[in-house]
C-alpha cells in the first residue's frame, strides 16, 4: 500500500465532477439533488450522458470505468461523487489506472457497492476517501438531507464543522485542520449504541458493505485489515446469510489482527422479509464478543435515513466502553496548500 495521501478540501463555488459506476440514476431524485446542490453554492460537471442506463447499470463496463477516470482527471473539478450505489462497481476495478487518482487527490464520495471502489482506492492509490451519501439518495429524497448528515458531511469533506443553521459549507476551508471530531451516535432517534466488547482502539478505518467486502475475497483487491478499524454495513440481508459473509471474514483471516470493529447499520427494504432486531443484536453478540478487541455496534451510517460519513482510511478512535466514535485528525488537506 502505498502512503496515505489526504485529498484537498471542498469549499464552496468549487466543481464537482459526478460520476454513475454502478445502477442507473432515477432522474427526479437526482434532478431534485443537482438543484440542492447549486443552491449549497456547488457546481457539477458531467463526463457524457449521465441518465444512460444498460440493463442493471448504467452504462457498460468501459463507459463507467472510463467515466470514474475522466473525473479524477479534470483539472476544473474538486471532488468525485457518485450519483447512486447499486451493482457492478466491482467490474470496474480492474480497469482503473491507480495512479491517476494518486496524482489528483480528490474528495471521492459514496457509499453501498462504492464500497468496492473505496477499498481498491485506499490499497492502491492510498487515498482517503468518504462513505458517505450517494448524490441521488442523500440530496434527492423528498425531504432534504437530515442534518446531522449534513454536519458530519461536510466536517468531513470541508475539514471543519459546517456553520449556521443551514449547516451548509463555508466558504473556505477553516484554520483546524488537525481538531478533533466526535461522531454524534444519537443522531436519530432508533440510534443506540450498543457495546459488544469493550476496549479502546485507534487506527485507519476500513470497510463498508459486507456482502461486498466478501465479494473482493480471493481477489488482488481484497480488503486489508491488519491494525485497522473495520465497519461493517448491510442492507437486505437475512441473518444466515449476514452469519456467512462475517464467517467467511473469519476464516479468511480478516478478524485476526483488525484492532477494532464499528458496526452500521444493518437494514431492510420496506420489500424485504425482514429479520427481528433483537435477533440480530444476539447474534452479533454471540459472533464479536470472543475476538477480543473493542466492538460497537449501532453507529448510524448504511442504509437507513440518518447516514454519517466516514473516512476511509482516516484516523479514528473507537472507544467502545464510552459509546464514542471521534477523527482524531482531518481527513482532507486545506486547499490553501494546493
Amino acid at each position: 500500500m502505498p502512503p496515505l495521501i489526504k485529498p484537498f478540501t471542498l469549499k464552496k463555488g468549487d466543481a464537482i465532477g459526478i460520476i454513475a459506476p454502478a445502477g442507473p440514476i432515477n432522474r427526479e431524485r437526482f434532478d431534485r439533488a443537482l438543484g440542492r446542490l447549486r443552491s449549497r453554492g456547488f457546481e457539477f460537471k458531467f463526463y457524457g450522458d449521465i441518465y444512460r442506463s444498460s440493463g442493471y447499470l448504467a452504462g457498460d463496463d468501459d463507459t463507467r470505468a472510463n467515466e470514474l477516470m475522466a473525473a479524477f482527471a479534470d483539472p476544473e473539478t474538486a471532488a468525485v461523487w457518485c450519483a447512486r450505489g447499486g451493482y457492478g462497481v466491482l467490474r470496474l476495478i480492474d480497469r482503473i489506472d491507480f495512479d491517476v487518482i494518486r496524482q489528483n487527490p480528490k474528495a471521492f464520495v459514496g457509499f453501498s457497492d462504492i464500497t468496492a471502489l473505496h477499498v481498491a482506492i485506499n490499497q492502491r492509490a492510498g487515498l482517503i476517501t468518504f462513505h458517505g451519501p450517494n448524490i441521488q439518495d442523500g440530496f434527492g429524497k423528498p425531504d432534504d438531507m437530515p442534518p446531522p448528515n449534513e454536519l458530519a458531511l461536510w466536517q468531513n469533506l470541508c475539514g471543519q464543522a459546517a456553520i449556521g443553521q443551514s449547516l451548509h459549507p463555508v466558504d473556505q476551508a477553516g484554520p483546524q485542520s488537525t481538531a478533533a471530531y466526535e461522531y454524534d451516535l444519537h443522531a436519530s432517534a432508533n440510534a443506540a449504541p450498543r457495546t459488544i466488547r469493550g476496549g479502546v482502539a485507534t487506527g485507519p478505518l476500513i470497510g463498508g458493505n459486507l456482502s461486498v467486502l466478501c465479494g473482493m475475497l480471493g481477489t488482488p483487491f481484497e480488503v486489508e485489515t491488519e491494525g485497522q478499524i473495520l465497519f461493517l454495513e448491510d442492507i437486505g440481508e437475512r441473518l444466515y446469510r449476514v452469519d456467512r459473509y462475517l464467517t467467511q471474514l473469519r476464516l479468511a483471516g480478516k478478524l485476526n489482527e483488525v484492532a477494532g470493529v464499528l458496526l452500521g447499520d444493518f437494514s431492510y427494504d420496506a420489500t424485504d422479509q425482514r429479520e427481528d432486531s433483537a435477533d440480530i443484536a444476539r447474534f452479533m453478540q454471540e459472533f464479536f464478543s470472543p475476538l477480543g478487541i473493542p466492538v460497537l455496534a449501532g453507529f448510524p451510517a448504511g442504509h437507513e435515513a440518518i447516514n454519517l460519513t466516514l473516512p476511509i482510511g482516516g484516523l479514528v478512535e473507537l472507544d467502545a466502553d464510552a459509546g464514542r466514535v471521534t477523527l482524531l485528525e482531518s481527513p482532507v488537506t486545506p486547499t490553501t496548500t494546493k
